[in-house]
């Protein structure tokens, strides 16, 4: 899951925009009659350190990364996922992304 989110532009673009306070994001779609402009508060803890990751898995050069506090943030987020046992990847996803959400 982690390797997919890190190859989305769009959400590496956007977390790098959302690390700035007070920043208005500019969001285009097909689906949307207009563009929509969102202001973006300062970002919360999960947000920063899904950001930190996916920059770390693009300018390492060691080539192993470990999400330890992505994953320490995910875990505050759904305790379902402390003790390391193992959990369906469309999990991951759904809770990565919508505490992401909550944090706006």
């Amino acid at each position: 899951v982690l390797q997919n989110l890190s190859q989305t532009p769009i959400l590496r673009e956007l977390l790098q925009e959302a690390k700035m306070v007070g920043t208005t994001v500019k969001i285009e779609s097909p689906e949307l009659s207009e563009p929509q402009l969102i202001k973006l508060d300062q970002p919360g803890p999960l947000t920063l350190a899904m950001h930190q990751f996916l920059t770390e898995m693009q300018e390492t050069k060691k080539g192993v990364v470990t999400p330890k506090e992505l994953f320490a943030q995910v875990c505050k987020k759904a305790i379902r996922f402390k003790g390391y046992q193992q959990q369906d990847s469309h999990e991951l996803l759904r809770y990565l992304l919508d505490g992401m959400r909550t944090e706006e």
